[in-house]
């Protein structure tokens, strides 16, 4: 019958509230529990978790504890639901799932963990992230034998493409080829810059010999074959400029992912912030009153004007 499932009771330490979590997935995906939970498989929950991921992220960049609290909860109960999922199907147990990370933790930190199978990659006294990080990397390979053809295959085809660009270059960078300095990086943005403004000029020139005024869709223009090919040109271009500001980026530890969350913020605001004063003076916001929004934006950027 609905509704009779008895809840798991709240714990007071992790290991019990843990366990509580695994019993009540396992109590939404009996018989009698959840439509929705039994209906779901890994290949469903994909999206879920990253959404999970991504707003655990967003709480934690807000600085919000309660939410962040919150948002741990959701990743930690979908990494469970899903491990259950295998579970069921008598691929691998939670159980498993667990003691893998386990020993794999205990493998890669054999400056931590006396007994750890990965002591043989072990360099003298670890005493900075990136000597970890380049132990953690000589176990990977020569421990657990994972190295590959190309370096580059390690780093996942699904992951989005500004975290993808820097993960190259990580991967590069450990094999020597990168630029010794942030200078030599901050002028290899400028060159792509610049062939940037040459391909936006290339495509302009295309417009104007087919009379058209401007392209009528990202990537091609359709307004010709000749035309599409610089467009499709110009697209390369930026894709190299935004390469290497993402490396400038990584030379100088900031992550491009992050920074880039961060303006989508502050724009956020401040235009906000620009379209409510816009209506609060009765102004519309078109093309004929950008000095009106300009001197808007300017006021929100001065004082530091944020929507809520």
């Amino acid at each position: 019958m609905q509704g009779k499932n008895i809840p798991p009771s709240v714990a007071d330490n992790a290991k019990d509230a843990l366990a509580a979590v695994y019993e009540l997935t396992k109590i939404l995906r009996s018989q009698t529990g959840c439509p929705w939970d039994k209906e779901q498989t890994p290949q469903s929950m994909r999206t879920n978790l990253l959404e999970e991921a991504y707003e655990a992220v967003d709480a934690m960049t807000n600085d919000d504890k309660a939410h962040v609290k919150e948002e741990l909860g959701d990743v930690l109960f979908n990494t469970i639901l899903m491990a259950y999922m295998y579970e069921q199907d008598g691929a691998f147990s939670v159980a498993d799932v667990c003691n893998e990370i386990v020993q794999k933790l205990v493998r890669r930190h054999p400056h931590v963990f006396v007994c750890s199978d990965g002591v043989s990659e072990q360099r003298g006294n670890v005493k900075t992230g990136e000597a970890v990080i380049d132990q953690w990397d000589r176990i990977k390979e020569k421990v657990e034998k994972r190295e590959r053809s190309n370096i580059l295959d390690e780093v996942p085809s699904s992951y989005p493409p500004l975290l993808k660009a820097r993960k190259y270059m990580d991967k590069a960078s450990k094999k020597g080829f990168d630029w010794p300095s942030v200078a030599e990086a901050l002028d290899k943005m400028e060159e792509e810059k610049k062939e940037v403004l040459e391909a936006i000029k290339d495509v302009e020139n295309k417009l104007k010999e087919t009379s058209c005024a401007k392209k009528k869709a990202l990537t091609v223009s359709g307004s010709s074959p000749e035309t599409d090919v610089a467009q499709l040109h110009l697209e390369e271009e930026l894709g190299d400029l935004l390469f290497a500001v993402v490396n400038v980026c990584r030379k100088v530890n900031v992550d491009p992912a992050i920074a880039l969350d961060r303006t989508n913020r502050k724009f956020y605001n401040r235009f906000c912030y620009v379209e409510d004063k816009m209506k609060e003076n009765g102004i519309s916001m078109d093309s004929e009153h950008t000095a009106e929004m300009l001197k808007t934006w300017n006021e929100a950027k001065k004082n530091n004007k944020k929507k809520c």
